[in-house]
């Protein structure tokens, strides 16, 4: 079986031609390695592989994780997020992709202490029940809420399309998302940088489709136990 650090090269090699096929330079593309359910020791290996950025989806793993691996690495939360779950990741990490309403973002604004925490706002792209996140016709009054909290910067959008074993099922749902993001920023006056979009089946065509952040783990770490 490969390993963590021979997986995370083949990912690097495959997000670098992705680029190249889409114009784009590698650096505009942020690899967040999802290692959620896996050893921090999993961490360890990706990073010294080269992999900077890791993300996780449970506040309590995200913070022993922390405890154990370089204060050099970048957190990201992507998981849904209680409120009562705010003060373990506000300020500690380098974006929240998953906000789904202005009082989340607040609450992370309150935990934030000094620091301002960069959020995305989570876009249920296909209106699923089974997933959170808001619907394209409110991110508008959303994120007009969250522009003016204190402590919190709303940098960008993120979505996750509905499961599909083909990788091009998922390309309208991130061209629409890429779609909102330019209304916003044009409506708002503010830049928003970033899409979070694309996984370990479709991240190839996420970054055709404009991603800066693709959210990776099977094809690095492996299935999960």
């Amino acid at each position: 079986m490969s390993t963590v650090a021979e997986r995370w090269r083949e990912v690097r090699a495959r997000v670098d031609q992705a680029c190249e096929r889409a114009g784009r330079a590698p650096s505009d593309v942020t690899i967040v390695a999802v290692s959620k359910l896996h050893p921090a020791s999993a961490v360890l290996e990706a990073a010294a592989a080269g992999a900077t950025d890791f993300g996780e989806n449970y506040a309590q793993e995200l913070v022993a994780k922390r405890g154990e691996c370089p204060a050099t690495l970048r957190w990201h939360y992507i998981g849904r997020l209680q409120r009562n779950k705010a003060k373990l990741v506000a300020g500690q990490v380098a974006l929240v992709h998953a906000v789904d309403s202005v009082e989340l973002a607040a609450e992370l604004g309150k935990r934030a202490g000094t620091t301002t925490q960069p959020v995305l706002l989570a876009i249920n792209a296909a209106g699923e029940e089974t997933k959170g996140g808001i619907t394209a016709e409110t991110a508008l009054d959303v994120a007009r809420g969250i522009a003016g909290l204190a402590n919190v910067r709303l940098d960008g959008l993120m979505t996750m399309p509905p499961p599909d074993d083909d990788p091009e099922a998922s390309r309208p749902f991130f061209e629409a998302l890429r779609q909102l993001r330019d209304r916003l920023v044009d409506t708002l006056g503010v830049a928003l940088p970033v899409l979070s979009m694309g996984m370990s089946g479709d991240y190839e065509v996420a970054i055709a489709c404009g991603a800066t952040h693709v959210r990776i783990g099977t094809a690095i770490f492996g299935p999960r136990a």
